[in-house]
C-alpha cells in the first residue's frame, strides 16, 4: 500500500480530534455573551456573573492546553511525515536517476518540504475549522431563523469565494512551480561545473541564461500574487460588511421585539468565528495549493513504487551472464543507442569492450551491471532476469567504476567501504586487491583522509584507483569497469593490469570498456561495438587477426590504382 496514506491518516487524525475539542470550546464566549445580556444584566446577580466567569475560565483554559497540543502536533505530524518519506522517495529518485531516466524526480525531495510546510502552516488548521462552519450557522438558526438565513447566505458567499480563487490560481501555481523547479535545477546543475564556468570566463554568459529563466518564473507569480492580494483583501472586506449586515440584522430584530440583545451579541461572535477559517483559507490558499500539488504527485510517484512487487530473494551468483539481443533507446530519444547486441560470459570470463567514441561501450556497460533496463532484450546473471534482483542484494555482488568517477564526502575508507559501516579488514583488503594500500597510507591521514564529492586532495589517477577499491569492496562476481586507465600513468596501468589478472584467478568476471590497447592483451575474450552493433565478438586473439585483416582490406580498397607514363620515345612519334 502507498505508505503516504499510511503516514498522513494517523497525524491528520488526531489533528481533527484536537480540533474537534477546541471548536467545541469555541463556543463558550458567544454562550458567556448571551448569558450575560439575557439572564446577569436582568436578574443583576453577582452570583450568576461570578459561576459563569468561573465556568467560562475553566473552557478557555482547556480550550487553551488543547490548541497549544493541536499547534505541537500539527508541527510534529509534518516532521514524521518528512522523515518517514524521505528516505523513500529520495531513493526513488536515486533510482530514476542512475536509469538516466529523462524525467528524473528532481523535486520529489522539495515536494516532500512543501508537505512539511504545509503541516506547519495556518491554513491547514483553518481547513479542519472551516466544517465548523456548519455548526456555527445551526446555533445562528436556533436562536432565529432570519439570523440562520444570513448566516448561511454570508457562508455560502465566502465558500463561493475560497472556491473562485482555487479557479483562479491553480493552473497558475502549478506552472509556478513548474517554472521555479526548471530554473533551480539548472542553476543547481551549472554549479557543478563552476570550475569550467569560471576559467573559461563563462560566468556572465551562465547568469544570463538563468536570470531569464527567472524571469519567466516572476512573470507568472506576479498575476497570481496579485490574485492572491486582491482574493484576501476582499475576503476580509467583505467578512466585515456580512458581521456589520448581520448585526444591524440582530438590532432590527431587538427592536421589533423578536430577539433579545443577547442573542444579537451571540450571533455576530459566532458568525465571526464561522467566517474567520474561510477567509484564512482563502488568505492561505497558495500554501494549501503548492501542499495538495505536492501531495498528488508524491502519491503518483509512490503509488508507482507500491505496483512494483518486491523480488524474491536470490542465490549468490557465480558470475555467468548472458546479454540476449539488447536494443536500449533513450527515453525521449528516437535513436537507438544499442542494436541487437548478444554475447555470453562463463563464470571467470575476461572480456574488454572496444569500439570508436559513440559507439554505445558505456551504455552496454550500464546495462549489462543492470542500471539501466534495456528497451529490449534480456541480461541474465546466472540464468536470472537482472530485473529479478533487488539493488540492495546485487549491489554488493557487482564492482563498478564508472567513465566519471565520482566520491562521496567523507574519508576514503567511508568510500571504499560504499559509505556503509567501516570494516577495517575489508577495507584494507579491498585497497590491497586494488593495489593502492601504500598510496592511500601515503594520503595526510591515510584511510581517514577527508575528501569531498569532487576528490579534492587527490588527483584524478587516485581517484580512479580508489574507485577501483571501492569496486572490489566485499566478494563481488561481477566487476565492469569503465575506461578505468583513462587517468593512469604506466605505473597505475601495469597495477590494473594485475588486479585484472588476479580476479580471473579468483573466477571473478571482468569486463573492461577502454580505448587503450594496453589492456586487451590481458583479456581473454574481445568485443568490438560500432554504431551500437556488434562487428566482431571471441577469443581476443582472433577478433585482433579480424580487426587486420578489415584494416589492410579497407587500406587495398583505398589505394587509387595510377596510369603508368608513356615512353618518350611514343610520347615524341606522338607529338
Amino acid at each position: 500500500m502507498n505508505p503516504l496514506n499510511g503516514l498522513l491518516r494517523r497525524p491528520l487524525m488526531h489533528v481533527a480530534a484536537f480540533s474537534l475539542v477546541v471548536n467545541l470550546l469555541l463556543l463558550v464566549p458567544a454562550l458567556f455573551m448571551l448569558q450575560v445580556f439575557d439572564r446577569v444584566l436582568v436578574s443583576q446577580s453577582r452570583e450568576t456573573l461570578l459561576m459563569l466567569l468561573m465556568g467560562a475560565a475553566i473552557a478557555l483554559g482547556i480550550m487553551l492546553a488543547f490548541d497549544y497540543l493541536r499547534g505541537r502536533l500539527q508541527g510534529v505530524a509534518g516532521n514524521i511525515v518528512a522523515e518517514s518519506l524521505s528516505p523513500a522517495v529520495a531513493q526513488v529518485v536515486l533510482a530514476a536517476k542512475s536509469r538516466g531516466a529523462e524525467r528524473a524526480q528532481d523535486g520529489s525531495l522539495r515536494d516532500v518540504a512543501t508537505l512539511r510546510g504545509l503541516f506547519s502552516a495556518q491554513g491547514l488548521l483553518a481547513m479542519f475549522d472551516a466544517p465548523w462552519l456548519l455548526v456555527y450557522v445551526a446555533v445562528i438558526w436556533m436562536f432565529h431563523p432570519a439570523l440562520g438565513i444570513a448566516a448561511a447566505v454570508s457562508a455560502t458567499v465566502m465558500l463561493l469565494l475560497a472556491v473562485l480563487n482555487d479557479r483562479m490560481t491553480r493552473s497558475g501555481i502549478e506552472s509556478l512551480q513548474r517554472e521555479a523547479g526548471n530554473s533551480g535545477r539548472y542553476l543547481e546543475a551549472s554549479m557543478v561545473n563552476a570550475e569550467v564556468v569560471q576559467a573559461l570566463g563563462m560566468g556572465p554568459a551562465l547568469i544570463e541564461r538563468w536570470r531569464r529563466l527567472n524571469h519567466k518564473v516572476n512573470e507568472l507569480q506576479r498575476p497570481i500574487s496579485r490574485r492572491s492580494i486582491a482574493m484576501t483583501a476582499t475576503s476580509r472586506t467583505l467578512r466585515q460588511a456580512i458581521q456589520m449586515g448581520v448585526l444591524a440584522l440582530g438590532a432590527y430584530l431587538v427592536i421589533t421585539h423578536e430577539a433579545t440583545p443577547g442573542i444579537m451579541i451571540a450571533t455576530t461572535i459566532l458568525l465571526g468565528r464561522a467566517l474567520a477559517p474561510v477567509e484564512q483559507v482563502v488568505g492561505s490558499w497558495r500554501v494549501l495549493a503548492e501542499g495538495r500539488a505536492a501531495l498528488g504527485r508524491l502519491r503518483e510517484l509512490l503509488d508507482a513504487v507500491a505496483r512494483t512487487p518486491a523480488p524474491m530473494p536470490l542465490p549468490e551468483p557465480e558470475g555467468a551472464l548472458i546479454a540476449q539481443n539488447i536494443i536500449y533507446r533513450p527515453p525521449g530519444c528516437d535513436r537507438l543507442i544499442l542494436q541487437g547486441v548478444s554475447l555470453g560470459l562463463e563464470p571467470g570470463a575476461s572480456l574488454v569492450i572496444v569500439g570508436p567514441s559513440a559507439a554505445g561501450k558505456s551504455t552496454l556497460a550500464r546495462v549489462l551491471c543492470g542500471l539501466w533496463k534495456p528497451t529490449a532484450g534480456i541480461v541474465r546473471l546466472d540464468g536470472a532476469d537482472l530485473s529479478l534482483w533487488s539493488r540492495e542484494a546485487l549491489g554488493p555482488l557487482i564492482g563498478y567504476v564508472p567513465q566519471d568517477v565520482e566520491l562521496f564526502q567523507g574519508t576514503v575508507a567511508e568510500n571504499i567501504a560504499r559509505l556503509g559501516p567501516v570494516d577495517s579488514t575489508l577495507v584494507v583488503s579491498a585497497a590491497q586487491r586494488a593495489q593502492v594500500h601504500e598510496m592511500i597510507l601515503s594520503l595526510p591521514e591515510g584511510y581517514d583522509t577527508q575528501v569531498n564529492a569532487a576528490g579534492a586532495q587527490l588527483s584524478p589517477g587516485q581517484r580512479q584507483r580508489i574507485a577501483l577499491a571501492r569496486a572490489l569492496y566485499g566478494s563481488p562476481r561481477l566487476v565492469i569497469l569503465d575506461e578505468p586507465n583513462s587517468n593512469l600513468d604506466g605505473a597505475g596501468e601495469q597495477a590494473l593490469a594485475d588486479v585484472i589478472g588476479r580476479l580471473q584467478r579468483e573466477s571473478v568476471t571482468v569486463i573492461v570498456v577502454t580505448h587503450r590497447h594496453s589492456l586487451i592483451k590481458n583479456m581473454k575474450l574481445m568485443l568490438v561495438l560500432e554504431g551500437g552493433r556488434v562487428q566482431h565478438f571471441g577469443p581476443t586473439a582472433q577478433v585482433l587477426v579480424a580487426l587486420d585483416r578489415q584494416r589492410n582490406g579497407a587500406s587495398a580498397a583505398n589505394v587509387v590504382q595510377m596510369s603508368r607514363p608513356a615512353p618518350a620515345e611514343r610520347m615524341e612519334q606522338a607529338s
